[in-house]
């Protein structure tokens, strides 16, 4: 059986993929332009991806292809119609980031809460050592204690962020995503839980429903003093609508992990603010994380070879979070 990694390079370097070359002849490209994916995908069986797109083009070159791997929950870059008509499984991994990428969002948080970036560069920058006392009380600090966090996106990642915010004292707020059906009644219109939330929280897929979900009007109900988190996916949220925003402080701070074009450009408006905490696609990475993501496909390469499609970790389309 032909495996072909298509960009290996997205799960790092420091982690083994002996499991999945067992169980088959795996070809590892560290990175796949455009115009080399005709000729890398032609024989392969079974194509692991993270970011490359597998369209209906891709899929009529790949005679013999059966299964396609996503590295990743998210499965937009899969023409996942066209597979279907075709009868290549599409698999994703969920779960395996959920530890890694709630760690990450309580770092933005407690960052912004309490102007730790501020005062290290003060610090650094000899601020303190000219303060006539102990102390420099000169940015906010602000408790987590009975704080509104409202939550976009509440499937595992957000249940555990809600969880953590629970521990913190924080008061929960759940929003329902227009165009969905919820059998839970405590969760709240959008537009509510923008106008009273302290931080926002973005857990949600990028679909047709949630792209640009928040933009100049959503920024327009939030509170001055509040920061929004976006680990989630960068078309979810407006970037010149969150650039106006916090140019002009209609909301108090950002931390994102995503952008709408990655990499992005070097001179993205973004960099030019100081109320905002940009990493580069990384709240996922854990090593731990990026372990579980390899497991996870190896296990869904091992059942497809043995038959057994019923435990195949096959995309489903109704993500109702």
């Amino acid at each position: 059986m032909k495996i072909v990694f298509l960009d290996a390079v997205s799960v790092g370097e420091d982690i083994s993929l002996g499991k999945i070359e067992k169980e088959g002849e795996l070809i590892k490209y560290n990175l796949t332009k455009e115009n080399e994916i005709e000729d890398r995908i032609k024989d392969a069986e079974v194509i692991i991806t993270n970011k490359v797109y597998i369209g209906k083009k891709e899929m009529g070159i790949a005679r013999k292809l059966k299964l396609i791997c996503v590295a990743a929950t998210g499965y937009n870059n899969i023409d996942i119609e066209e597979a279907k008509k075709l009868g290549i499984v599409v698999a994703n991994v969920k779960n395996y980031s959920t530890n890694s990428v709630v760690q990450m969002v309580f770092s933005y948080i407690l960052m912004l809460m309490s102007n730790l970036y501020n005062y290290n560069n003060d610090v650094k920058n000899g601020e303190w050592s000219k303060s006539p006392i102990f102390t420099m009380l000169k940015y906010s600090i602000q408790e987590l204690n009975n704080k509104k966090i409202g939550i976009i996106g509440y499937g595992t990642i957000g249940k555990k962020v809600g969880e953590i915010a629970k521990s913190f004292g924080m008061d929960i707020i759940v929003a329902k995503i227009h165009g969905r059906e919820y059998s839970d009644n405590s969760r709240v219109e959008i537009e509510e839980l923008l106008k009273i939330s302290d931080i926002v929280t973005i857990h949600a897929p990028l679909t047709n429903l949630t792209k640009k979900l928040i933009s100049n009007k959503e920024f327009n109900l939030m509170k001055k003093n509040a920061i929004l988190i976006n680990t989630a996916r960068g078309g979810i949220v407006d970037e010149k609508a969150l650039y106006k925003a916090l140019k002009d402080k209609k909301i108090a701070g950002a931390a994102i992990d995503v952008l709408e074009n990655e990499p992005p450009k070097e001179n993205n408006e973004l960099y030019e603010l100081e109320n905002i905490l940009i990493t580069p696609h990384v709240a996922w990475g854990s090593i731990e994380s990026r372990q579980r993501l390899i497991e996870g496909i190896y296990e869904n390469i091992r059942e497809y070879k043995n038959g057994n499609r019923n435990k195949i970790n096959i995309w489903r389309s109704n993500d109702k979070s």
